[in-house]
């Protein structure tokens, strides 16, 4: 009996211990399975890769900076599309230069050289405002001053255009814009003398008409020019002259000026003719046009055949702008040309487009 319970009481020590073994072993397993539970936190890494590959989907913006030129394209043909420059190139004898070509000409804004990417030297079509001034002091110039005006409307072809405005205390548009020589010549052969001078408010409203004239086509491109005759200095305008020069600045147009001395002589060295002389000079200048000062009325006709020649002689050059700035400030313009001995005149600059 002994014996039997001592091998009951070993066999129950040996189940204990294989009891606490097993305990053991799963004790030491469970650890080894925890794993999982802490697998997503080892798996968060994965979930989080996108974050780290953001920037090669980021980078796409590559194919956006190729975009970009395109983006600022828009902004760019929406602001300076291109500046348009009507030049006139003369030699040392003030001959007109008709030969040359795109790469003969340098184009300099603000200092900073422009490349040309319109180019043309053909006879464009022109539109023109003819301005006679009707006051009193040109009673006795008038009909020679008719008839100088009247050749020079004969010399315009049939694509051309042209208004006729005569101005003196008021303005008035005597023709509208038209290609009848006929109709130009009468209404020129209606003027007649009297009253002050509006001079400003008749370039100000020859400026608002010819920006009316709008090319729906290629066809349609023309160059566009003021052709204006006086004998003083304004007397009766409501406009001030720093608004009309402004509005001159901004437009397209070419002034050509013709001082008419008021006495028929070289001693017109008034006060109010110099005033007049400046003011003539100015819009001139500023446009790209040319100021004449003849001595007297039977020079009109010459004067008027080489504002003619002149329109009939000149380039077409354009460019887009290298400053991308929309801050409307004024630009100045320069042109050289490769020959020697050479001149290149055009407008002295322009206005650079606003945000609005």
């Amino acid at each position: 009996m002994k014996r039997s319970g001592f091998a009951f009481s070993a066999l129950l020590t040996l189940l204990t211990l294989f009891t606490g073994i097993a305990v053991l072993a799963t004790a030491i397993a469970l650890p080894a399975q925890q794993p999982p539970p802490q697998q997503p936190p080892a798996q968060q890494p994965p979930t989080q890769q996108p974050p780290t590959q953001q920037p090669p989907t980021q980078q796409p913006p590559p194919p956006p900076q190729g975009q970009a030129p395109a983006r600022q394209q828009p902004s760019f043909r929406a602001g300076v599309e291109l500046v348009s420059l009507n030049v006139t190139v003369t030699d040392g004898t003030s001959r007109y230069v008709t030969d040359l070509e795109s790469a003969d000409f340098n184009v300099f804004e603000d200092g900073v050289k422009q490349d040309v990417t319109f180019f043309n030297k053909t006879n464009l079509p022109i539109a023109l405002a003819l301005l006679l001034d009707t006051s009193a002091s040109m009673e006795t110039k008038l009909q020679t001053a008719q008839d100088a005006a009247i050749g020079f409307t004969r010399r315009l072809r049939a694509q051309d255009l042209a208004e006729v405005i005569d101005f003196d205390s008021r303005v008035t548009v005597l023709q509208n814009f038209t290609a009848s020589q006929n109709d130009l010549e009468a209404a020129i052969r209606k003027t007649s003398a009297g009253g002050s001078t509006s001079l400003y408010n008749a370039v100000y409203i020859a400026l608002k008409d010819l920006k009316k004239i709008v090319a729906k086509n290629v066809e349609e491109i023309r160059r566009q020019a003021i052709v204006l005759l006086s004998d003083g200095e304004d007397t009766s305008s409501l406009l001030p002259f720093e608004e009309v020069l402004d509005l001159a600045k901004r437009s397209e147009t070419a002034i050509y000026s013709i001082g008419l001395r008021a006495n028929e002589g070289p001693s017109t060295g008034t006060k109010g003719f110099k005033e007049a002389e400046f003011v003539l000079r100015q819009l001139a200048q500023e446009t790209g046009g040319r100021a004449f000062f003849p001595n007297q009325a039977a020079d009109l006709n010459g004067i008027y055949g080489q504002i003619s020649d002149e329109l009939s002689s000149q380039y077409t050059v354009g460019y887009t702008s290298r400053n991308p700035r929309r801050d409307g400030s004024w630009r100045r313009i320069v042109v050289r040309v490769n020959r020697p001995s050479l001149v290149a005149r055009t407008k002295q600059g322009y206005f650079a487009p606003t945000t609005h």
